[in-house]
């Protein structure tokens, strides 16, 4: 989740404003940068609860404030640190405590993996001090929601407010989930259309192979990912697969118009969140909020405005790929591999187009459906979502060998990072299901193993 903005910009007077945020996210196929986002769950080692956000030793706290000495600069919000930044990176709290690097726009996957190990080493060198481990799953596994201590953020406050309003497991899906995604380009329109298209109807298949939280207060929960399961009755207004991305006329002011009609959750002024939730932003746009937000409507506000849609692809100045489960570090970087092999080699790009071309929107729907449920195995037409995914990471594999990516020494390209993908989608098993398996034998029913085996 965001850190507090620190700019407002200049005065909204009109639409074209609005659709020129998006497009001046184009750039020359030089220029796409690769941006990876990814959420673990922090816990007490003792007894493997969440950790409180104050506290003298396992703390959201201590560890932002630990992470401090590798120069990091601390971010705070009423006086309490909430984020951290550093060279184009930022670590960040979700609702309900789960720390997210959002990291830097990189031109490979191996910078993207190294900037993840770092990541990781910093992490486990403070956890270690206070006590704090690491596990990267969709769905907190033990704990119940009263469990989770809210962070102190009055961007989370609103939307826990308004969040029961509108679906009955939002809370869930703000305090209780983590995941992995990819930031990628575009260079013109057309080019944006043909990705979005090709990336929000494959999400499904991204969900099925990264299918990793099965468990929930200690038991199964009768999914494969549940993270991916509560995004279903979350918001209709702002989740899920908006249809319109596959009609006639669908671009830059096409997005903006279903923005526009998305509700606003905030405006945010002299470090103060406003609460204007279900509050329509072409109001805001017309001046009916001066009085509350003590301003006019300004571009800083539409840029935090496009990031309170959560569609399984969501459109800022890039295209961001939202339909996967966190897990454990190697798949990390394979959630970029798949994404990049897909869409930043024409051929691949055009193969990828060429699986999806006839499929329907209900089929679509249906997918995003039944995929949380049941991942590989759901039918598709005369198979099943492991056919697809099969082939999907056919595709993307020889679009990572096609782009020729080598490493610092020049002898590895980035299509390795597709290995964990591959080995998935060989044996038709999701990393779910080896879980399962294991809490019905050997953890003997004990969901305490998963912490203690599974963590970072």
């Amino acid at each position: 989740m965001s850190a507090p903005p620190t700019s407002r910009g200049e005065e909204l007077e009109n639409k074209r404003q609005l659709v020129e945020y998006f497009a001046s996210g184009a750039k020359p196929k030089s220029a796409w940068r690769i941006g990876t986002e990814h959420e673990k769950f922090m816990f007490r080692q003792d007894d493997l609860r969440p950790l409180p956000y104050d506290g003298d030793t396992a703390s959201v706290r201590g560890m932002l404030e630990g992470l401090e000495r590798f120069g990091w600069t601390r971010v705070e919000e009423n006086g309490k640190p909430v984020a951290l930044l550093r060279d184009g990176c930022s670590v960040t709290l979700e609702p309900g405590g789960q720390f997210e690097l959002s990291g830097a726009p990189l031109e490979t996957i191996h910078q993207t993996c190294d900037e993840t190990n770092k990541h990781l080493v910093e992490c486990k060198t403070v956890g270690e001090e206070l006590g704090v481990g690491l596990l990267g799953v969709g769905f907190m596994p033990k704990w119940t929601r009263a469990d989770v201590q809210w962070m102190p953020k009055g961007r989370t406050d609103i939307m826990r407010r308004y969040m029961p309003k509108k679906g009955g497991l939002g809370l869930d899906m703000m305090a209780r989930t983590c995941t992995v995604q990819v930031n990628l380009d575009f260079d013109s329109e057309a080019d944006m259309v043909r990705k979005f298209r090709v990336s929000l109807a494959l999400q499904p298949i991204a969900t099925a192979l990264f299918a990793t939280s099965p468990f929930a207060e200690g038991k199964p929960n009768g999914f494969l990912s549940y993270r991916s399961h509560t995004w279903t009755d979350t918001d209709p207004d702002r989740c899920g697969l908006p249809a319109f991305v596959f009609e006639d006329g669908m671009g830059y002011e096409r997005y903006a118009d279903w923005m526009l009609d998305v509700p606003m959750y905030f405006a945010y002024r002299d470090g103060r969140y406003v609460d204007l939730a279900g509050r329509s932003f072409r109001d805001f746009m017309a001046g009916k909020f001066r009085g509350e937000v003590g301003d006019v409507a300004r571009t800083g506000d539409w840029a935090d405005h496009v990031t309170t849609a959560f569609p399984e692809v969501r459109l800022k100045k890039y295209i961001e790929m939202r339909g996967a489960d966190g897990g454990p570090w190697k798949r990390l970087c394979a959630l970029p591999a798949l994404w990049v092999g897909l869409l930043y080699d024409s051929t691949a790009l055009d193969a990828a187009a060429d699986i999806v071309k006839d499929w329907t929107v209900p089929e679509m729907l249906a997918l995003r459906r039944d995929v949380p449920r049941l991942a590989l195995k759901t039918p598709f037409r005369k198979g099943t979502v492991l056919d697809v995914a099969r082939e999907v990471v056919k595709i993307a594999r020889a679009g990572l060998n096609a782009r020729g990516r080598v490493n610092r020494m020049g002898d590895s390209n980035e299509s390795h990072f597709l290995d964990p993908l591959s080995e998935i989608a060989e044996s038709g098993v999701t990393p779910a299901e080896r879980k399962l398996a294991l809490f019905h034998g050997e953890w003997g029913g004990s969901i305490d193993r998963l912490y203690r085996d599974f963590q970072y």
